[in-house]
């Protein structure tokens, strides 16, 4: 398995394997749909159009027997906490054919690195707290980080980086493209 950051080419294999991963979520309660596509697979292009986006931190998973096949996808995007820019993450995708390999966590432990790199502060998400936590991740209310939505709870979470300074809280807003979901 390999890596590396999305190109323009890897567009569409980053939209089958997101909208392949959320389907099962799109049956159980379902999120706005373009073209009948679970939404999280439509969120990517538009965050795609968005100033937000961070190039460096689109990332796609190779496997395969010719070690090209996009099997995971994960992405982060720049919102504003209080009046600094921060990361949003997500979604996090990956093909269920190879669900149960490691490769999740090895999109995140990757971005995490990068974003730390790139001299980020912080990452926020969206899920469930048992998942995310052994990445670092802990409610983000704990340090001072306001979810755009407080019925979020503990399940808004975040993980701060190296430049994280605690003077950075307050309110999150993700990147606009997430207001249309």
């Amino acid at each position: 398995m390999l890596i590396r950051q999305e190109r323009p080419s890897d567009a569409q294999a980053v939209r089958a394997v997101t909208a392949a991963a959320f389907e099962r979520v799109a049956h159980a309660a379902p999120p706005i749909e373009a073209d009948g596509v679970p939404g999280e697979a439509t969120l990517v292009g538009w965050l795609r159009d968005d100033p937000g986006w961070v190039p460096e931190l689109s990332l796609v998973a190779e496997s395969g027997a010719s070690g090209t096949e996009v099997v995971g996808h994960v992405v982060a995007t720049h919102g504003q906490l209080t009046d600094r820019p921060a990361l949003g993450l997500g979604p996090l995708s990956v093909d269920p054919a190879h669900q149960g390999r490691g490769i999740g966590s090895a999109l995140m432990h990757t971005l995490l690195g990068a974003a730390d790199a790139m001299g980020e502060p912080v990452v926020v998400l969206l899920g469930d707290p048992a998942l995310y936590s052994r990445f670092g991740f802990v409610p983000a209310h704990g340090l001072g980080i306001e979810a755009p939505d407080p019925a979020w709870g503990d399940y808004f979470q975040a993980r701060t980086l190296s430049a994280w300074r605690a003077e950075y809280a307050g309110q999150f807003r993700y990147a606009a493209p997430f207001n249309r979901l």
